[in-house]
């Protein structure tokens, strides 16, 4: 980040940070990441490598804590132990503005998983804390004054940036009138994938994908037509080292409503497999336009499966 800076806004930065993340940082660089967190319900700063980083979580975790009694705070606890004793780093969620029961709700519900798969999940939830504290050091930068700027430039913002924390980190979610939430309502396109290698137990890499919405005169397609006249390509991409497309269309506080196409050339990754291509259609109703769709593919060469995630 330090050598692609500097960045003239907020969503230049998270761009970049998107991408180093997901496509430059390898693994030891994510463990390292994950073991710079405290457990959630810990936010004591001897594992930290910062008085400001504890800070930082202790903010983000407030409402957890404020909403902990001493029991389902000794079982959140008991619950991280398991966690780490079986996947091998610390639980991370992005715990801004969740209770104690919907924390301990999610990750009893991630327990189960492959660590592959909560591997993958413990990275895009660091992405989602790198994204809130970037915003909120654009915020805090935004509240130094040229003229107290120039007192102690370096004290001043850091002061601010800290103070900030404990403020915003229980009330994000609700402090749309406030300053610190005047952030963009996304950081990524409305409509996102992945591909996995279910076969493998990877990523799939350099997988073609286009992402198209219905135009047709008819409202929708209908069963037995989806291959006629009507679609319009709204974006294309291949999927990186990490399975993950980049943009397929641009980033909009609300999508529009419609039936979605995206359609992924699996028969070039494998040539010996079942299906030439896979295509998903999907509908957005006029009540989900400002949601976020995550439509992934786990592909194996004689079969496929998909979900709506976030």
């Amino acid at each position: 980040m330090v050598s692609a800076a500097p960045f003239p806004n907020f969503e230049l930065a998270v761009e970049a940070a998107r991408n180093i993340w997901f496509n430059k940082v390898d693994v030891n660089g994510w463990l390292e990441a994950f073991g710079a967190h405290p457990q959630i319900g810990n936010t004591s700063a001897k594992n930290q490598k910062t008085e400001t980083s504890a800070q930082w979580s202790k903010g983000e975790q407030s409402t957890a804590l404020a909403t902990a009694t001493d029991s389902t705070l000794q079982e959140l606890l008991d619950w991280n132990a398991r966690y780490r004793e079986k996947f091998g780093f610390v639980c991370l969620i992005c715990a801004t503005a969740k209770s104690t029961p919907q924390i301990l709700s999610e990750l009893k519900n991630r327990f189960p998983n492959r660590p592959i798969v909560e591997f993958e999940i413990a990275a895009r939830e660091q992405m989602k804390i790198t994204e809130l504290r970037l915003a909120k050091l654009y915020a805090a930068k935004a509240e130094v004054t040229p003229a107290s700027n120039s007192q102690n430039p370096v004290n001043l913002t850091t002061k601010a940036g800290e103070d900030r924390v404990s403020i915003i980190g229980g009330h994000l979610a609700v402090a749309s009138a406030s300053k610190a939430s005047q952030t963009p309502g996304r950081t990524r396109p409305p409509i996102t994938t992945h591909v996995l290698d279910v076969s493998r137990g990877t990523p799939a890499a350099d997988i073609e994908v286009n992402l198209e919405i219905w135009k047709g005169v008819k409202p929708r397609p209908l069963f037995g037509e989806l291959n006629s006249g009507g679609w319009v390509l709204q974006g294309s991409s291949i999927t990186d080292t990490d399975g993950r497309s980049g943009h397929l269309m641009s980033i909009v506080d609300n999508v529009e409503p419609g039936i979605y196409r995206i359609s992924f050339n699996t028969g070039k990754y494998v040539p010996t497999g079942f299906f030439p291509y896979a295509s998903i259609v999907f509908e957005i109703k006029e009540s989900q336009k400002s949601e976020h769709f995550h439509v992934p593919l786990l592909l194996s060469p004689f079969s496929f499966t998909t979900y709506r995630g976030s």
